[in-house]
């Protein structure tokens, strides 16, 4: 095995920043590659060398494995870390490292094949006696074959993509006349996402939990695993927070876990990082979910209560080094708990947003991954994370509290996040008390509302208005009205609902609202800092003309808005709910459709997202065809 000095990473966003790191603190060279959408991300700028390796879709950069292997040539790099997703789990790009020469950072090429579909690793599993869930793993991919075995696993069922992970591919099946629909959109997601359609059946468990067992193995014959993680609070099948340890744990449990992780381990020869993931019921049965053959997302919870680095770990293993401890001298103190920030709407389905990062600062004293930077388009083509906030503590409530504060004091302006649903997840009475599972969203939060702006909000938004014009005609507050004792009503408007709120100029710097008084404004064009109702308050803000963005809601001054003469779009027009591609187009011009029926397919941030009639009518013109890009609220069809 040759000796690294050079390090390719093989990824994107905070997890490339986070390899960067370690590798950088360690001495190692780091290379970035990028695609034209990320020219300007933190990856590059923080590499010692950076390469650009083609067009923004995955497809022509990130999944371009002769590209990549084109840029660890150039730049001399002579070691490659895939990161997770992308290629992570990919076997030809394990092997066609090799193949160049490069260590490749990760496990050997016959455990990410075998495991990396969930098909044959449940054959294997099954094998080596690891408790595994009832289901369907066979070579036969035809619908009747389907059909008879979800028969006879009986529904629920989920369908999942063999190849990978992360939600893609994924479905819940409550009926078997909504099996075929199901398996029509999983195999397509599935293609685009792992570049395989392969699926797998499997009973569904009812509200049980996702727990997952830490593995690291060395090419010495050793493998050990650090603890477990708990990972079931989750939307679309993806996690959103992880803690570790598991808040139900014992210690039988946690030894009866960790051996059936060992014997998957073992079964594969396993060495550097890897993750057995089990599925946990109100009983204490668990049961093989799949193995993760790379670092997962939510390895910072396992650092935390162990002290170690595990990118450190994937590092000396694949320099050949044996594991740094044996099983007996691992050791977990504590508690950490970590929650992903993800651009997405709760209030629609948790579709994927776009934008641009106006403001981004990262509460301080805990531990933030991310790869985030001022200015940066958010786009439509990768993942929606944009990073990880994570929190350590003596004790659970502790970790809670810590992360709570932390997720609440967090700046991010811009684009819609989902930063509002993890502060109040984090104080869900049943998340508090440990006693949830992987239903806990759809139990608790299955109508989440967009926040609306409190009626102090659109008060500070209307006397920043109010401010940033006065100073902006003259030094003093009034100066730029001839009467400044007249009140001045605003048209604000959130969400396209438009508020008047009138604004009056009092004595002693004192501005009303709509009844609310807001003494001493001052503001710098990041923070507002003012006396309201009696109290002192700070919040951050960015003001761009006519737009005022406050934590978690989106001001619009429409005081001077000259109405367009547009006629308004009727419930027939069709619009892209953001940006991304169009996969499927399942009608055409003329046709009779009904209210609810599938008409488009839109792919963006590698999911599908279906579009449905929302009338019932005829399609009268279809402005798109598969494979265009497309915008946010561009018009894709119309039914009249």
């Amino acid at each position: 095995m040759g000796r690294m000095n050079k390090i390719l990473i093989a990824n994107r966003g905070e997890i490339a920043c986070r390899i960067q790191r370690t590798a950088q603190a360690l001495g190692y060279r780091t290379v970035a590659v990028y695609s034209d959408a990320d020219a300007q991300a933190a990856h590059v700028q923080m590499a010692d060398e950076a390469v650009n390796i083609g067009p923004a879709p995955v497809q022509q950069s990130y999944l371009n494995i002769p590209a990549i292997l084109s840029a660890a040539h150039r730049t001399g790099a002579d070691a490659v870390h895939p990161g997770y997703g992308f290629l992570s789990e990919n076997p030809d790009f394990a092997r066609a490292c090799t193949s160049a020469g490069l260590t490749f950072i990760g496990p050997s090429v016959e455990a990410i094949e075998l495991m990396g579909s969930k098909r044959l690793s449940k054959l294997a599993m099954l094998e080596a006696g690891v408790p595994c869930i009832a289901g369907y793993q066979g070579r036969a991919q035809d619908d009747a074959t389907l059909q008879n075995e979800a028969e006879r696993i009986g529904y629920p069922l989920m369908i999942k993509a063999s190849a990978g992970g992360g939600g893609r591919g994924m479905r819940l099946v409550h009926q078997r006349e909504h099996l075929h629909e199901q398996l029509r959109t999983a195999r397509s997601e599935a293609l685009n996402a792992f570049g395989s359609d392969e699926l797998i059946l499997e009973q569904a468990l009812i509200e049980p939990r996702h727990v997952e067992i830490q593995l690291f193995g060395d090419s010495h014959g050793n493998l050990i695993y650090l603890g477990e993680r708990d990972c079931s609070v989750q939307r679309r099948h993806q996690k959103i927070i992880e803690e570790a340890p598991c808040p139900v744990m014992t210690s039988a449990l946690r030894q009866a876990m960790g051996d059936a992780a060992l014997k998957a381990g073992r079964a594969v020869n396993y060495v550097g990082a890897g993750t057995v993931e089990f599925l946990l019921d109100r009983d204490g049965r668990f049961y093989f979910l799949e193995m993760n053959t790379r670092l997962q997302v939510e390895h910072p919870v396992t650092e935390l209560i162990s002290g170690l680095d595990l990118v450190d770990w994937q590092l000396q293993i694949a320099a050949g080094q044996p594991l740094p401890l044996t099983q007996s001298e691992v050791s977990l103190s504590g508690h950490a708990m970590e929650v992903r920030l993800y651009a997405e709407d709760p209030a629609q389905g948790f579709l994927p947003q776009t934008g641009t990062v106006l403001r981004w600062e990262p509460a301080a004293g805990v531990r933030i991954d991310h790869g985030v930077l001022e200015g940066q388009r958010i786009s439509p083509f990768y993942d929606p994370m944009l990073g990880k906030i994570i929190a350590h503590g003596a004790t659970r409530e502790e970790a809670r509290r810590k992360l709570l504060r932390a997720v609440e004091d967090s700046v991010l302006l811009g684009v819609t996040t989902n930063q509002q649903l993890l502060a109040d997840l984090l104080k869900h009475p049943q998340f508090i008390q440990g006693d949830f599972s992987t239903a806990l969203i759809a139990e608790h939060f299955s109508d989440i509302r967009r926040t609306n702006a409190t009626a102090e909000q659109l008060a500070l938004a209307a006397a920043l208005f109010y401010q940033h014009s006065a100073q902006a005609h003259a030094p003093a507050l009034s100066g730029w009205r001839n009467s400044a004792d007249v009140p001045w009503t605003y048209q604000l408007a959130v969400d396209d609902e438009v508020q008047d709120i009138t604004v009056s100029v009092l004595a002693d710097h004192r501005l009303q609202a709509n009844g609310i008084e807001i003494r001493h404004l001052s503001s710098d064009g990041r923070w507002a800092t003012a006396v309201i109702d009696g109290i002192r308050r700070r919040s951050a803000y960015h003001l761009d003309g006519a737009q005022l963005w406050l934590p978690g809601v989106s001001v619009t001054n429409r005081t001077q808005h000259v109405a367009s003469r547009q006629p308004p779009a009727s419930g027939g027009m069709v619009k892209a709910p953001m940006d991304g591609a169009i996969v499927e187009v399942r009608v055409r011009a003329g046709e009779r459709v009904t209210q609810g029926q599938l008409l488009l397919v839109l792919e963006a941030m590698k999911m599908e997202h279906p579009l449905k009639a929302g009338i019932d009518g005829v399609i009268k013109a279809v402005l798109v065809m598969t494979g265009d890009q497309v915008r946010n609220r561009q018009v894709l069809l119309e039914i009249e």
